[in-house]
């Protein structure tokens, strides 16, 4: 779609004289190009429209945006007086303020997408205009909308004063205080988490969406009053990325180290974390674990200088006395020393985001968390040294972009983050808000990402073999045309249910039961079990060529890896005969044989690798299983017949007596190698 029919599309009506003037600038520029003389007169006239232009924007985004900021202080003058009333709260004044807000929320998002409309109309006559002209204007105009950064100005202020309103309305005016430190008090948290990628246009829109339903947590550093959404991981891996490919590949008992702390680079208090991957046949859930260090700590404990019995102490000496929780921590700390020093860990790589999470305050059955500005850091020592010894680089801050850094050590993400967490029981479905939203054309799937996984293969690529099945889609533009209808159903008072609903239903995870065409939807969040962590999900995976896209292999795919050349394990599997002499010896073998810890691995020369996700059942192995089981009671039969014949029979019964005995006897062997070998591949699989 051409700029000029979207730039169309996209107009708010009310608003349509205040948007840049595509149409005319590029006209303008037409009829100067007309002529084949597009002299210094007309390039000054086309620079002082464009002036104009960018006045007229920026002066709409700044009176649009105070007004929206009185309103809102409007309407929180508004909310006090109704609770300071005697006779408590009119529900009637509930109603208008409520209808105010909403229409204050559908104004936010029409301003972000009136920011990023008109900044990607400059930057696009911009580039027209220095196409075809002998002019370079672009870098002396970037200048000047750099001094009047309108694109730049967040609204998270305004819609965490939002999210406030919405809760005090739907609470019946009880406000709720539980905000700050809201992710440093739990320890051990089990999560079912679906992960998708929203496109920077419509992440205000996401956000504005979400607040009706769910307040916004405000993420604080201990200690601070202003709140700060930055979080900061550090990931540790070997150097033959043995934890990369254990998480990519989702080994049973894969690891993920990190260390994380929120806020700036100030913060004394950091998070070791440990996240352990579990498989489906376990009947065990994925889980993270995690306990407090202060970060002069960090190094001696690493090292192995502070044993945890020492870190246990300094618990006690703070006051926990809980001895199931010291225990409980001081196995972790253990267990993380042990990897960190016997798999030769260091600091691999570093993310960075700004997260909003929404969540109802004391229920975690819905929460909901967006991550901006995700930029991933190199953190390793090789080529030159980065941490200089240190558990972390401290030449990186906790400000986007990081500009000051090399580019090489820099991978910025085009997308944010959107994570839906639910915990819910057994055949319950997600909220109804929370199924249309992940159905919009707002997100786009991406089921399993992870930003340890991303930032190892874009900054590290050259020394992995095997990439994550996300990373053809990075060249995909991930918007989608939004339905005709869509604005009328988000944002009238019929379309969307009333933000008045208790906040027990508001959270309520079963309340909704679609049907069959809802519940096969792409996100199947209410399809999800404890016994199927991968959830039914459908994968495409798109294989760029020159001309045109291919769909390539989806999880109805039993393998999980495709191999160098093009070929696939599938292929492999077919030629790899279960009776090859090469192959004998892996039939009872019950795991796949790793590389030595620490030996890096040869990756010139190879042809990249894309892990897809593959969903193992247990009803699998059962299925292996039925299938022995019936070979061997055809074998029983077989060697049944054999023995009445060798008792009972004349000189040729006996003859085919021992016949049918040695053909049974192949048989039961065949039957037991074949058994052994799928069950190597399927807990292997396919490797």
């Amino acid at each position: 779609m051409k700029f000029g029919q979207q730039l169309s599309d996209q107009v708010y009506p009310e608003w349509r004289f205040y948007y840049i003037d595509y149409d005319g600038l590029k006209r303008q520029l037409k009829a100067g190009l007309r002529s084949d003389n597009f002299n210094e007169q007309k390039e000054a006239n086309f620079v002082e429209t464009l002036e104009r232009e960018l006045e007229k924007v920026v002066a709409f985004r700044n009176i649009k945006g105070d007004e929206l900021k009185r309103r809102v202080q409007h309407c929180e003058a508004v909310v006090d007086s109704i609770l300071a009333t005697e006779d408590g709260p009119d529900e009637g004044r509930f109603s208008r303020v409520e209808d105010e807000i909403s229409r204050i929320t559908m104004e936010v998002t029409e301003l972000s997408k009136f920011v990023r409309i008109n900044y990607t109309g400059f930057i696009k006559i911009l580039k027209k205009h220095d196409k075809h002209t002998a002019f370079m204007l672009k870098p002396t105009f970037m200048i000047r909308m750099n001094a009047r950064p309108f694109y730049k100005q967040s609204f998270d202020s305004l819609i965490i004063r939002l999210s406030k309103l919405f809760d005090t309305v739907r609470t019946g005016g009880k406000r709720s205080e539980a905000n700050a430190n809201a992710g440093a008090t739990q320890q051990n948290f089990v999560r079912r988490t679906t992960k998708y990628w929203v496109h920077p246009d419509n992440v205000t829109e996401v956000k504005c969406i979400i607040l009706k339903y769910l307040p916004v947590l405000v993420f604080s550093a201990k200690g601070k009053k202003e709140p700060d959404p930055a979080i900061t991981s550090i990931y540790f891996d070997n150097d033959s990325f043995d934890l990369y490919l254990g998480r990519l590949e989702k080994t049973e008992g894969a690891e993920a180290i990190r260390l994380r702390w929120y806020g700036n680079m100030d913060q004394t208090e950091i998070f070791v974390e440990r996240k352990t991957h579990r498989e489906d046949w376990t009947g065990e859930q994925s889980v993270k674990s995690r306990f407090p260090l202060k970060e002069k700590y960090v190094n001696a404990f690493l090292k192995g200088e502070l044993t945890p019995e020492q870190i246990v102490e300094k618990m006690k000496k703070k006051g926990l006395t809980d001895e199931k929780e010291l225990t409980t921590r001081e196995t972790l700390a253990r267990e993380v020393q042990e990897s960190v020093m016997n798999k030769k860990l260091h600091p691999a790589v570093r993310t960075f985001y700004n997260r909003t999470a929404f969540q109802l305050p004391g229920d975690a059955r819905v929460r909901i968390s967006l991550d901006t500005e995700l930029t991933m850091i190199r953190e390793d020592n090789e080529g030159r040294p980065r941490s200089d010894g240190n558990w972390r680089r401290t030449d990186a801050g906790t400000t986007a972009p990081f500009d000051y850094l090399p580019a090489e050590d820099v991978c910025a993400f085009p997308y944010a983050i959107l994570e839906v967490k639910l915990q819910t029981q057994h055949g319950a479905s997600a909220p109804k808000w929370v199924e249309e939203l992940v159905n919009s054309h707002l997100v786009e799937e991406v089921p399993k990402f992870s930003k340890f996984i991303h930032g190892i293969a874009t900054l590290l690529e050259h020394h992995v073999s095997l990439l994550p099945f996300w990373l053809p889609q990075m060249d995909k533009d991930i918007r989608k045309p939004a339905p005709a209808d869509w604005r009328s159903l988000e944002w009238s008072s019929t379309g969307a249910p009333s933000s008045r609903e208790s906040s027990t239903e508001r959270g309520r995870v079963n309340g909704y039961r679609g049907d069959a065409s809802k519940l096969r939807s792409k996100s199947n969040l209410s399809n999800q079990t404890p016994d199927s962590e991968e959830g039914s999900v459908e994968i495409i995976v798109e294989e760029r060529s020159e001309d045109a896209d291919e769909e390539g292999p989806d999880e109805s795919t039993p393998l999980l890896i495709a191999g160098p050349s093009g070929t696939t394990r599938r292929q492999s599997a077919q030629r790899q005969r279960p009776f090859s002499w090469a192959g004998m010896s892996k039939f009872f073998k019950r795991q796949t044989p790793r590389r030595p810890t620490g030996q890096a691995p040869v990756v010139s020369g190879q042809a990249k690798r894309i892990a897809l996700p593959v969903r193992v059942e247990p009803k699998v192995f059962f299925a292996n299983e039925r299938t022995f089981l019936s070979w061997l009671h055809f074998c029983i039969v077989l060697g049944g017949l054999a023995l009445g014949l060798l008792n009972f029979g004349d000189r040729v019964g006996q003859i085919s007596g021992l016949i049918f005995t040695v053909v049974a006897m192949l048989f039961m062997v065949y039957a037991l190698f074949l058994y052994q070998w799928r069950a190597h591949k399927i807990r292997n699989r396919g490797e």
